[in-house]
């Protein structure tokens, strides 16, 4: 097995989760202007709930340099809070020649994370760079969340198959250092299951669990890796509340963690074990989750 997937490996097991969080911190919705300790706080509540963290390198490279500081402290605090976690850099990174060995040398050597989403438009020629990391990840972008992608990534080749199914083959046969993961959005359970039978082996990353609406029971089923969640999402729990809600939010209630009513307010403290046993509960049927972003 591949260091990079026996890290990922062991970090499933010790947490029992599939869960990654991306940190993609917005000051305009935050609580706090203070986006490092925002994120220690959601590190906090979480280190021992879920597998991965994924922090959008866009959300800090737009607030300047205070972003990038704020990005360093988070990815310490994440190593020293949660030091079994994976770290993956969301940065869709893709260029030739010295452009792409720069990405690859900020990505894996000065951010140091144990991964990166990438983005194959150049071709498997672009991302060389990055693929001759022998200890590292990378998640080539295949089959994105958003609805638009179906412009580019549904459509299809002379042989019948689509772009994305292309993408996919394409980057499980490559043979390289890194180990080599797919971005599949839980939006398209389908698709999924259409990228993991192309490469059985590679590890998924699925975005869209949360505000997108993914379905990340199907989304499990279909045989995804970690789940893109944020803090924030709801659980939706099958028997109703008294005043008849059954969307709870998962919040963050002083030292620890609960849930709160939709309907009624009602606020519920739970220890970070038993919200992880509630998280863990999707894909058995008994909880389902939807995103409040």
């Amino acid at each position: 097995m591949h260091p990079y997937t026996e890290r990922l490996r062991a970090a499933m097991d010790r947490s029992r989760s599939l869960l990654c969080v991306g940190l993609d911190p917005d000051p305009g919705r935050m609580p706090t202007r203070d986006v490092a300790a925002f994120n220690r706080s959601v590190i906090d509540a979480t280190a021992d709930l879920v597998c991965a963290y994924k922090p959008n390198l866009s959300a800090y490279e737009a607030m300047g340099t205070a972003g990038l500081a704020a990005l360093e402290r988070t990815v310490e605090h994440v190593r020293s809070a949660a030091p079994s976690a994976v770290l993956i850099g969301d940065a869709k990174r893709g260029d030739v020649g010295p452009s792409a060995a720069a990405y690859a040398r900020a990505l894996f050597e000065v951010w140091g994370f144990d991964a990166a989403t990438v983005n194959a438009y150049g071709g498997g020629e672009s991302l060389a760079p990055l693929l001759r990391y022998p200890d590292r990840g990378v998640y080539v972008w295949c089959r994105s969340s958003n609805p638009g992608a179906a412009e580019l990534q549904d459509l299809r080749l002379e042989d019948g198959r689509r772009v994305f199914e292309r993408v996919a083959e394409m980057a499980a046969g490559w043979e390289c250092e890194a180990a080599v993961g797919l971005v599949a959005g839980a939006t398209y359970p389908e698709d999924v299951a259409a990228v993991r039978a192309l490469a059985p082996d590679a590890p998924l990353l699925s975005p869209g669990v949360g505000a997108q609406g993914g379905d990340l029971a199907a989304t499990v089923a279909a045989g995804a890796g970690p789940a893109d969640i944020r803090l924030g999402d709801a659980v939706t729990l099958r028997k109703a509340h008294p005043c008849g809600s059954r969307e709870w939010e998962v919040v963050r209630l002083g030292a620890d963690v609960g849930l709160v009513c939709g309907g009624c307010g009602r606020r519920i403290m739970l220890t970070r074990g038993e919200l992880a046993r509630r998280l863990r509960a999707v894909g058995t049927g008994r909880e389902t989750r939807r995103g409040l972003d």
